[in-house]
Order: structure tokens, then sequence, then C-alpha cells
């Protein structure tokens, strides 16, 4: 079964896409945590990050790259979080690899 993500990939669900590539999909969060919230979400299927494979460490730098961009575009590059949660134990509740690009405002110590 698709993951959510994977409909939106394939454009069978709607999103406010702010980037797209070849890799890559970006679009903002419908539930948002901070002013900016954008998904990064790789088009390959991953599940999490342990299912990473050597062959798809590139994409995590191209994640990245498009994390940068968008913190320009947005305003947020002095100070941002870009996060992910790998697994259930983690908060994982979506199992398509993705990270949360968070900003726009002061945010709180992780402790």
């Amino acid at each position: 079964m698709s993951s959510l993500f994977t409909k939106i990939i394939r454009g069978e669900l709607p999103c406010e896409k702010v980037f797209e590539d070849e890799q890559i999909i970006a679009f903002k969060d419908i539930a948002p945590a901070a002013p900016v919230h954008i998904l990064i979400v790789p088009k390959k299927e991953i599940p999490n990050l342990q299912a990473l494979q050597p062959e798809d460490y590139p994409l995590l730098g191209a994640v990245v790259r498009v994390a940068q961009k968008l913190a320009e575009e947005f305003d947020i590059t002095d100070g941002y979080r870009l996060v992910t949660n790998s697994g259930s134990e983690a908060g994982q509740i979506i199992f398509h690899l993705h990270f949360h690009l968070l900003g726009g405002r002061r945010l709180h110590t992780l402790g």
C-alpha cells in the first residue's frame, strides 16, 4: 500500500508544493508546528533512516541542499530545525522517510 507521501508524489493527493526536482518534493505541512513548517520528502520510497542503503546516502545531501534553499526562500536562515523521526518509538507515523523544516519563531531547546 502506498504511503500518503507516495500519493502526493504521484499527484493523487493535493499539497501546497514549494519545491520539486527529480529526487525530492517539498510542501507545507497541513498542521504546522511553527510559522514555517515544510516537509522535505525523497521521492524514493524508503521507510525510515534505518532502511537507508549506501546507495541512498547522497540523497541525504540533496535533502540538506533543499533545506538550505528553502530556509533562504522563507527567510529563516538565522535559525531553523531540520528533523526526522525514525521508527514508531521516535514518533514516526508515516513510514516514508521525510524531514521537517521548522522555523520562523524561536524554537524551544530539545532536552
